[in-house]
């Protein structure tokens, strides 16, 4: 089965499964209803609670518009296909999940954010849209005066079945407007957008990965408390202490060789089925980036978008990467989509391979060099002697500021000072350029 019939399988599908028996066949040439250019407003049902969130439409038709998610400074842009004359399908990128929608006769939208994994589409979060509203959380004119400027720095204790790593929050208050990020070991929350009002405050985003949000309570004594609510049927209740020292633990202390080892060995296929190893000519003698990833990890798709420009720039001193996906499905066919999707989207240059199911267990059992493995994405600096040099557990994102921009710098220098050693004398160094010519 091709891309395109799998795509066109799943958009099927899914409305199926939405709609009932009922499914529009795709039509080039529809005339029906469309979406209103603008600001929107939607509202998802998470569990017992609403999680809002905005979008921007531009596009005189559907077949020509862009749906734009807003949260904070960050904009994602996504692709609209008409299903029928009064219904629409926007796949979420690189995600495999879509918001399928109906424009009703009033011009609001309704429907569901629902997941295409095969063996998860019965996941699903019903919303409603309206257009006009740019408000988030609370209609102009409605603000209530916050008791206290909550901007700064906050550890965030997480209560949980399993044990969870502390957070940290970094939070800036305008008036009664709110935006943040969440820090933890895994990578970032993305930013962040809400609103404080009175001693309550209440945060969501919404990116493409599943929605969330953190609603709390400012507290007496200047702590604060509250609940996360992501995806489905998933609360985790949280307290927090305002701590300008607050800080995460060491990412590059985290994930490290067990003893006895300093290389790392592996043989995954890539996306046309080709077994592939770092004992390959290809990367002998090179730096080689080994990235740790999967196309439902919005950490992931945030890493590529820096690795893939920068290999691409960089290439030439004597680099290579590979990035490992362990994706939902533990089927090659499904990762050469899903993958497939991810290398086009963001133009990657350098080998994807396919791990098999996202398990970290399984992560672990097919890398038993690591002494565990904590989170996608994590990224393994390997020198030209084929030496593990460091590994980075998660992503720093750019909407953290400093964190990212030190990010930034220690790879960069770590990268100068590997690239600038000399290869050993036995290594067979072949340019990508010859080897694709054997």
């Amino acid at each position: 089965m091709n891309k395109s019939n799998f795509l066109k399988e799943l958009i099927l599908l899914s409305l199926a499964l939405l709609f009932g028996t009922t499914v529009w066949a795709l039509d080039k040439n529809p005339v029906g209803k469309v979406i209103r250019e603008g600001v929107w407003r939607g509202v998802f049902n998470v569990s017992e609670t609403q999680v809002p969130f905005n979008f921007e439409f531009k596009g005189k038709d559907l077949e020509h518009g862009t749906f734009t998610l807003l949260n904070g400074t960050r904009r994602d842009d996504f692709h609209v296909t008409r299903l029928g004359k009064d219904s629409v399908f926007i796949k979420m990128n690189t995600y495999d999940a879509a918001l399928v929608a109906k424009i009703e006769d009033d011009g609001t939208l309704s429907g569901e954010y629902r997941s295409l994994v095969p063996g998860f589409r019965g996941n699903s979060l019903p919303f409603t849209a309206e257009h006009g509203k740019n408000y988030r959380f609370v209609e102009p004119g409605k603000d209530v005066a916050p008791v206290a400027n909550i901007s700064g720095k906050w550890e965030l204790k997480f209560y949980s079945k399993e044990q969870v790593p502390n957070k940290v929050a970094l939070l800036k208050q305008n008036g009664n407007k709110l935006t943040g990020v969440i820090l933890q070991v895994t990578g970032d929350s993305r930013e962040l957008e809400g609103t404080v009002q009175g001693d309550e405050f209440v945060l969501s985003g919404f990116t493409g990965p599943s929605p969330k949000i953190y609603k709390g309570k400012i507290n007496a004594d200047g702590t604060i408390s509250g609940v996360i609510s992501a995806g489905i049927y998933d609360n985790t209740k949280f307290d927090g202490v305002k701590d300008d020292k607050a800080e995460l633990p060491d990412p590059y202390k985290l994930t490290f060789l067990k003893e006895g080892y300093k290389k790392l060995d592996f043989t995954f296929p890539d996306l046309t089925g080709k077994s592939v190893s770092l004992s390959d000519d290809k990367y002998k003698g090179k730096v080689v980036i080994v990235e740790i990833v999967g196309t439902w990890c919005p950490n992931c798709t945030d890493q590529t978008i820096f690795l893939s420009p920068w290999f691409n720039k960089n290439q030439k001193r004597g680099v290579e990467a590979i990035a490992i996906g362990f994706e939902q499905k533990d089927s090659l066919q499904y990762a050469q989509y899903t993958l497939g999707k991810l290398r086009d989207k963001y133009n990657v240059k350098y080998d994807i391979l396919f791990g098999g199911l996202a398990d970290k267990k399984v992560v672990s059992q097919k890398l038993p060099a690591l002494n565990k493995f904590i989170a996608f994405p994590t990224t393994i600096i390997i020198d030209r002697k084929g030496e593990v040099r460091e590994i980075y557990t998660g992503y720093t994102g750019t909407v953290t500021g400093k964190y990212y921009k030190e990010y930034e710098k220690k790879f960069n220098d770590l990268l100068d000072v590997l690239i600038a050693e000399e290869a050993p004398s036995n290594a067979s160094i072949k340019s990508a350029e010859t080897l694709k010519g054997k």
